[in-house]
């Protein structure tokens, strides 16, 4: 069977988004969701993930530069344009890494499973650099394989041109410096498109991520690769503010039925958790 991490991002984002992913989570489907930790709701969403949860999912950071960032925070365009023109700040730029890997530590007790970005920030230029700087200060007594691993976001080729711009802001050289530094990776990310269309798109989408999937050529030595969604359950009042608010829900739709869990036992997929500990 082809093996998979399936990861939920923006846990803490919103109760509907909880909700969804909580239950994806008990049901088997997702393995892994990525929290934000400066969410007002993170200490309240944080109860919820129980140790027994664990088992089932790796509980990592969704680390955040553009939505609930307190030390600093940018619109995404604007994050990328001082990022590779080398004008963010160093030192605001770990301040805000430490606060959330503290709030994170600070709810669940231990450090997280993997980290990753909110909008793929954590691969940008300065912001990769001082996460990997802090990564080794803090989890450098840690064994390899019990570090946090990095959530490295490159689409496979023929993924499109989105795909393409989010690999092009600094997966291959996020993912030399973890190698490095002595983390593991998720070489390959599924799951980009645009955001649009219905359930039949969406499943659709899943189909070619499925073929993809099949085609990818994993090394023993790497964690499988990672499928990211978005799911949210409906709400009566969506949110203004979320531009993929109806995405969210559309994604919910397809993925909590009992014929997409049938579909992905027939398509030989396996959803695992990526770190293991001993």
């Amino acid at each position: 069977m082809a093996k998979v991490i399936i990861c939920a991002d923006d846990y803490a984002q919103s109760a509907a988004i909880d909700a969804a992913i909580l239950t994806l989570i008990e049901r088997g489907i997702l393995t892994a969701t990525s929290c934000m930790t400066l969410s007002p709701r993170w200490p309240e969403s944080a109860r919820q993930l129980t140790p027994q949860l664990r088992t089932k999912a790796d509980l990592g950071l969704h680390l955040d530069f553009t939505q609930f960032s307190r030390t600093m925070r940018a619109a995404h365009p604007v994050l990328v344009l001082r990022s590779l023109t080398g004008l963010l700040s160093t030192q605001k730029v770990m301040a805000n890494i430490k606060q959330q890997l503290d709030a994170f530590e600070d709810a669940l007790h231990t450090p997280p499973d993997y980290i990753d970005g909110h909008l793929h920030v954590h691969q940008l230029p300065i912001i990769r650099e001082a996460l990997l700087t802090i990564l080794q200060h803090r989890y450098s007594h840690l064994a390899p394989a019990e570090r946090p691993w990095l959530r490295i976001s490159s689409p496979p080729v023929g993924s499109g041109l989105k795909a393409r711009i989010i690999h092009w802001l600094g997966a291959q050289t996020l993912k030399q410096l973890a190698a490095a530094a002595g983390f593991r990776v998720s070489p390959i990310l599924l799951g980009v498109y645009n955001f649009q269309g219905d359930a039949a798109a969406y499943q659709a989408h899943w189909l070619h991520w499925a073929r993809q999937l099949k085609q990818l050529v994993i090394s023993e030595k790497d964690l499988p690769p990672v499928l990211m969604c978005h799911p949210a359950r409906p709400t009566q009042a969506i949110d203004p503010h979320d531009p993929i608010a109806i995405a969210r829900m559309i994604e919910w739709q397809v993925m909590q039925s009992a014929d997409f869990s049938a579909w992905l036992s027939m398509a030989d997929i396996q959803a695992v958790k990526g770190l293991v500990k001993g």
